[in-house]
């Protein structure tokens, strides 16, 4: 089979630092494979959100025309990412009575009735739902159930993660993406996007937190007995290390962020022997004493990573927390996974994609959790499409409904 023929999944994370867009097909043993990445430098975004409508689709246009390129196909349905200060994501329930009086069966229907119960609260004027995540059903008595699909029972419960945006923040990126002659099939949260990429369902399970460290914020998803308990934006990135760089040794932000780049650490002794020799506003070159650039970043980390931890206790799962695992550009850090260890008391690792294949190597990296998380959400999306064609992932609404019923429960007002 060509790759013409294959199954083709495109995931758009539009950053604020950078625009990713990576194609992959599905192989003949089920699994993705890339077949194209783009990169592009982010303009007219900032923390997530469009501040700029033209700036954001040139940035679009010319990561996915790179990535169309190195694919040799047309890419068109793309999952993209959304993430910012402007997400708030809160727990809710819902209950309905099983419609199938003889049998007593639950159907896909009385899932979805289920979660449309609970999607049924007060979300307040000028927000929309992005998605709605089942963590677990209850069926009469028996709770803590994954899939009551054809279980007995006459009352089905529901608990849902219920993500919501604001609607113009959401409606810009929707915007962009279409005038970039792109198709949205769905927009995914970034930090679950990430736990797709690096979480082991051992870890979903016993309890663990994915911090997904990017240009503009600190994207957080808890987990525990499989499902997405609590998630949480800091509005803190990669790109306040570089204004505290800039600020601190008095020097432009292109030169701070070259040099965060190249030499960042968070002690000195990561640094390595060279001196750092780094210019003034003036232009006047001087050595900087390791000391104080490393004190600059480790500082502003402490700060990332304690608000991280006011998260943890915020969500009521402080003691489920039994690992974090940070990704993201600025977790490559040097120092950055100690520092964790001690603030957060806990066990850290740094985690990234695993992709075979022979561009497997350009993605497996931190600063690509989130494109390739939005491929492998999209591949199980779209098996389970194909097993209930009514329905999409984790008893979602799959391809458009998400996007469209969003809207229209906006601008019905219900």
């Amino acid at each position: 089979m060509s790759e013409l023929e294959r199954e083709r999944l495109v995931g758009l994370d539009i950053g604020t630092t950078k625009v990713t867009c990576v194609a992959a097909v599905v192989n003949d043993f089920g699994a993705l494979e890339i077949i194209g990445v783009g990169n592009s430098p982010s303009r007219g975004i900032a923390r997530g959100a469009v501040t700029n409508m033209e700036e954001a689709k040139a940035s679009i246009v010319k990561a996915a025309d790179e990535c169309r390129r190195m694919a040799g196909c047309r890419i068109d349905d793309v999952y993209v990412g959304i993430a910012g200060g402007n997400i708030v994501s809160f727990n809710s329930h819902g209950l309905v009575a099983v419609r199938d009086k003889a049998g007593k069966l639950v159907a896909e229907d009385d899932k979805r009735r289920a979660i449309e119960a609970a999607e049924t609260v007060n979300i307040p004027q000028g927000r929309v739902i992005v998605q709605s995540i089942p963590q677990a059903y209850k069926v009469d008595d028996t709770d803590g159930i994954l899939d009551p699909l054809n279980m007995v029972g006459v009352r089905l419960e529901v608990k849902v993660h219920v993500i919501t945006a604001a609607v113009n923040a959401y409606q810009n990126i929707v915007n962009c993406v279409t005038d970039a002659d792109l198709s949205l099939r769905e927009m995914i949260l970034e930090s679950l996007a990430s736990a797709e990429a690096v979480l082991t369902p051992q870890e979903m399970d016993v309890g663990a937190a994915v911090l997904d460290i990017g240009g503009g914020t600190t994207d957080i998803a808890i987990f525990l007995d499989g499902a997405v308990k609590h998630s949480a934006v800091v509005p803190e990135g990669g790109d306040n290390f570089t204004q505290d760089l800039a600020l601190g040794l008095r020097t432009s932000l292109e030169t701070a962020e070259r040099h965060k780049v190249a030499r960042g650490a968070l002690r000195p002794d990561l640094l390595g022997p060279e001196p750092l020799i780094i210019p003034s506003l003036g232009g006047v070159p001087g050595e900087v004493p390791p000391e104080l650039f490393c004190g600059i970043l480790e500082k502003r980390a402490a700060r990332i990573l304690e608000a991280a931890g006011e998260e943890f206790e915020k969500s009521g799962m402080d003691s489920d927390v039994h690992e974090v695992v940070l990704t993201g550009g600025s977790s490559l850090l040097p120092g950055l996974a100690d520092l964790a260890r001690r603030i957060l008391n806990r066990g850290v690792r740094l985690g990234g994609p695993l992709m075979d294949g022979a561009l497997g190597n350009m993605v497996n990296d931190p600063r690509y959790s989130t494109a390739i998380g939005l491929l492998l959400y999209g591949l199980r999306n779209d098996r389970e499409l194909r097993e209930t064609p009514a329905r999409g992932a984790r008893g979602e609404p799959g391809v458009f409904g998400r996007v469209w019923r969003g809207f229209r429960r906006f601008f019905a007002g219900d």
